[in-house]
């Protein structure tokens, strides 16, 4: 599948939408903690541009900023932790959690995965890739996906999980350089974050209409949970 596991048909109600910012929120603080100044620090920079990209309120966005750059006088602590496991039928799942509350995290991780199976680390880590991830989409009529992935620096490309986007698999560390570099090659990134690709995903249509409901529930239960950042999921559309 694509870069993230995404509800399918999610609605953007008013709780959809605060659950996004809440999320977005949490990355520009922890990202705010090496400067204040988007243009000084890259990774704060491109949560930023998502932020604007899905409208959060300014407000909103500069008091994360501040507050994750200790302005406010307020102290944030997030601690980053992945979890391991399997979804149902075997489906390989990393879940990234930012939180300040790692017990309530454990606790809470260990109920969810009931219907699955919680792993240790490095159970399934090994049969994923640590990435950048670029989602964006063509500007310009014509714009060649695979000669701007060359052009950019990207190591992969592909159709996106979404109508009309493209996805930018990069190093780790090449993130900011390629992202930057998309624009000039006719592509308009629309996210750009470090996540997980499967090397060996489970294919959607070895499983039956109730396997894949399954799967897609347990996916959408870690998604809703306040502390989970991303799901990755080893599991092709």
């Amino acid at each position: 599948m694509g870069a993230q596991w995404k509800a399918k048909h999610k609605d953007v109600a008013a709780n959809a939408k605060g659950r996004l910012f809440g999320k977005l929120a949490k990355d520009i603080m922890v990202a705010a903690r090496h400067g204040a100044d988007p243009a000084a620090n890259a990774r704060l920079r491109l949560v930023v541009e998502q932020a604007r990209k899905v409208s959060m309120p300014k407000d909103t966005l500069e008091r994360a900023i501040k507050k994750g750059a200790g302005l406010t006088g307020e102290a944030v602590h997030f601690e980053h932790v992945v979890y391991e496991g399997f979804a149902p039928h075997r489906v390989p799942v990393m879940v990234e959690c930012l939180t300040d509350n790692v017990n309530r995290a454990a606790s809470d991780m260990r109920v969810l995965f009931r219907k699955g199976q919680l792993g240790t680390s490095g159970s399934v880590a090994w049969d994923f890739d640590h990435v950048g991830i670029i989602e964006a989409e063509a500007a310009t009529a014509g714009a060649d996906a695979e000669l701007a992935a060359i052009e950019a620096g990207a190591q992969d490309v592909e159709q996106g999980d979404e109508d009309g986007t493209m996805l930018f698999w990069t190093d780790p560390t090449d993130l900011d350089l390629v992202s930057r570099a998309l624009p000039a090659q006719g592509f308009r990134v629309l996210t750009a974050k470090l996540g997980y690709r499967p090397k060996n995903p489970v294919d959607a249509a070895s499983l039956s209409a109730e396997a894949l409901e399954e799967v897609e529930a347990f996916l959408a239960a870690l998604d809703d949970n306040e502390d989970v950042q991303n799901v990755f999921a080893g599991l092709n559309a």
